[in-house]
């Protein structure tokens, strides 16, 4: 973990609140458990480099997408970046887009110590973990799960007998797996919903394998050397 900037030595109070969130926190059952379900959108690749756009996540708890638990934001663009043929979110259309501190800071309130569930969430924790660094001088605390390696992992547990090898491991692909209607695919909002209810299906395949706790849940899939 990064020690703090000296430019940022005094954090905010809603940075203090959250890290005490993390503090002697209790063990919880997957009942109890929040999960996060998150999507960005951002300027490109690079997380270091480039910037959100869109921060969209919805909660998932106890087996139930919370509709009224969700989380949306556009942030202001400086340029138009080549990703704008994905997401379709120009620099003209995010002008009265939120600056970017304060969105971060409303996303935090919202997470707090929630487990962050994303498809191909890699990328999305980087971004959101440089753009807090920047601001504020420290990264995430919260356990992750990534969609994808948990439909790994239930597939080698034998989880879909008779379904072919998953090859396709885009979102687009999982919702084709699990009969889960595209909609409004490419904005962080849509593709927050989506993976909440890819995510729940995963859930209940898990539950089915033995998969039932948060560290069965949240184990990265390593992929066996020759493979």
């Amino acid at each position: 973990m990064p020690m703090p900037s000296p430019l940022h030595a005094e954090r905010p109070e809603f940075v203090a609140e959250y890290l005490a969130l993390f503090e002697g926190a209790p063990m919880q059952s997957l009942e109890e458990v929040r999960f996060a379900v998150l999507d960005s959108e951002t300027t490109g690749l690079d997380p270091r480099r480039d910037r959100l756009i869109t921060i969209g996540g919805v909660a998932v708890l106890n087996g139930e997408i919370v509709i009224a638990d969700a989380f949306d934001a556009m942030l202001k663009v400086a340029y138009n970046a080549s990703s704008v043929t994905v997401h379709g979110i120009t620099r003209h259309q995010a002008r009265d887009g939120r600056d970017e501190p304060d969105a971060l800071e409303d996303f935090l309130r919202w997470l707090g110590n929630s487990v962050i569930v994303g498809h191909h969430i890699g990328h999305d924790i980087l971004t959101l973990n440089a753009a807090f660094e920047r601001h504020f001088g420290f990264e995430m605390r919260n356990r992750s799960l990534d969609t994808m390696d948990l439909t790994l992992h239930l597939e080698k547990d034998g989880a879909f007998p008779g379904q072919s090898e998953i090859k396709d491991f885009s979102l687009d692909g999982l919702c084709r797996r699990f009969g889960v209607r595209p909609h409004d695919r490419h904005t962080a909002a849509g593709d927050a919903f989506l993976t909440a209810q890819v995510f729940l299906h995963l859930l209940a395949l898990a539950r089915r394998c033995g998969r039932s706790t948060l560290d069965a849940l949240c184990m990265p899939f390593a992929t066996e050397p020759g493979t």
